[in-house]
This record gives structure tokens, C-alpha cells and sequence, in this order.
């Protein structure tokens, strides 16, 4: 299957709810590579490489989150596949 990059981001009470965390073990459990990150607007971004089957799987759990998240949208957009980022999936730090 055909590599590629998709950029999702999510809205609703997204952060200090552990959902960075659930995009990490969702995204390394689907064998995706990437990050998700905190944004300074509240949202949360979650940049992962993988082929389109298992990006359709991270999108789907990501619309649902964790048990304390309250997702009100996703926003996807493609992306350049960044290789440095290919090899596992980690959060970014608050900065």
C-alpha cells in the first residue's frame, strides 16, 4: 500500500483530558508513525504516516477520543511525508 501523510485536527475539550496520549497509543498501535501536540487555540494536532487503511482507523478513534475528551470536530488535511518522522509516533512537548 501507497504511503502518505494526513494532518487531523481536533476541537472540543481536547486538551488536559490525556488525549494526546490516546492519539500516541492509538497511532503505535496502528503502526503509524508521527506526532500529536497541544495548539496554542485550544485544538489538538495529530500528524501521522501510514497507508490510507490505517489512517481511516486513526480518524475514526481520534473522532471519538478518550473517555474524558468531548470532540466537537476533526479537521484533515493531507500532508508532505516527513521521513524523519516515519519511524514511531511520539507527543510533542508544551512549549
Amino acid at each position: 500500500m501507497e504511503t502518505q501523510a494526513k494532518r487531523f485536527f481536533v476541537s472540543g475539550r481536547v486538551q488536559g483530558v490525556g488525549f494526546r496520549f490516546f492519539a500516541e497509543r492509538t497511532a503505535s498501535g496502528l503502526g503509524l508513525g508521527g506526532f500529536a501536540r497541544n495548539l496554542l487555540d485550544g485544538r489538538v494536532e495529530v500528524y501521522a504516516i501510514g497507508d490510507a487503511q490505517q489512517l481511516d482507523a486513526l480518524r475514526d478513534a481520534l473522532r471519538r477520543g478518550p473517555r474524558m475528551a468531548g470532540v466537537d470536530r476533526l479537521d484533515e488535511q493531507d500532508a508532505e511525508v516527513l521521513p524523519k518522522y516515519s519511524a514511531a509516533f511520539f507527543i510533542e512537548s508544551d512549549d
